[in-house]
């Protein structure tokens, strides 16, 4: 195989991978939030439901949940599984997933906040407090983690290969082992490390953007640049 075409054949996997991340991400990262309000909420029930399902989400692997929600619905209720609900059943699995991770997060970062501030206050309904005054420093405070767990998300997924998903490491490594050729790791080594670089460095200028928030006397001022 020429070196033109492994590099095609990875390319396609590395669309894959990033998609992967990509619908992770945008189903996660809001998922979380709700799970979040409702782990630390005033309804008992809610928050033991929520507390149920983070701690099974954590507390499995990811790869088992990947199986789980590929083959329930045969196992379950006899639904046929059609080829094309492989790359469907990965995103639901790290969506559901990470989501857990990320509504805990989520609660450490409303928690940091002082209880004053996160009562409504003067003219804003309890909504209107939390998304202008609250959400604004939690999203500093979680930003270290929830980086994190991105970069941690883009080595997972090459887990998608417990189902059959062609992504950007199962590739590299058939056309390692056909071609007996270490290039195809190499290759795929430098993809991940490039698009974990990619992001630390999104992360870091977030986190720099948002560091003219700092405490003072219980009220967040501006800093003066």
């Amino acid at each position: 195989m020429s070196i033109k075409d492994m590099i095609a054949q990875l390319g396609q996997g590395m669309l894959t991978s990033v998609l992967i991340y990509a619908l992770t991400l945008i189903g996660a990262v809001p998922l979380a939030l709700p799970l979040a309000l409702a782990r630390g909420g005033k309804s008992k029930i809610a928050r033991l439901l929520t507390g149920a399902y983070i701690s099974f989400m954590r507390g499995t692997p990811l790869m088992l949940q990947l199986i789980a929600v590929y083959f329930g619905p045969w196992y379950l209720f006899r639904i046929r599984i059609s080829d094309g609900y492989r790359f469907y059943a990965v995103i639901i699995a790290f969506v559901l997933n990470y989501a857990a991770y990320f509504a805990e997060i989520y609660r450490a970062g409303i928690a940091a906040v002082p209880k004053g501030q996160r009562e409504a206050v003067l003219g804003y309904t309890n909504a209107q407090a939390f998304f202008r005054i609250v959400l604004p420093q939690v999203i500093k405070h979680i930003l270290p983690p929830m980086a994190n767990e991105f970069i941690t998300l883009i080595k997972d997924t090459s887990l998608a290969f417990a189902i059959g998903v062609m992504e950007m490491f199962t590739l590299a490594k058939q056309i390692s082992s056909a071609q007996r050729s270490m290039a195809p790791l190499i290759a795929a080594a430098v993809f991940y490390y490039v698009f974990n670089a990619i992001v630390a460095f999104i992360m870091g200028r977030a986190e720099k953007r948002l560091d003219y928030y700092r405490w003072c006397n219980g009220n967040i001022k501006h800093r003066k640049r």
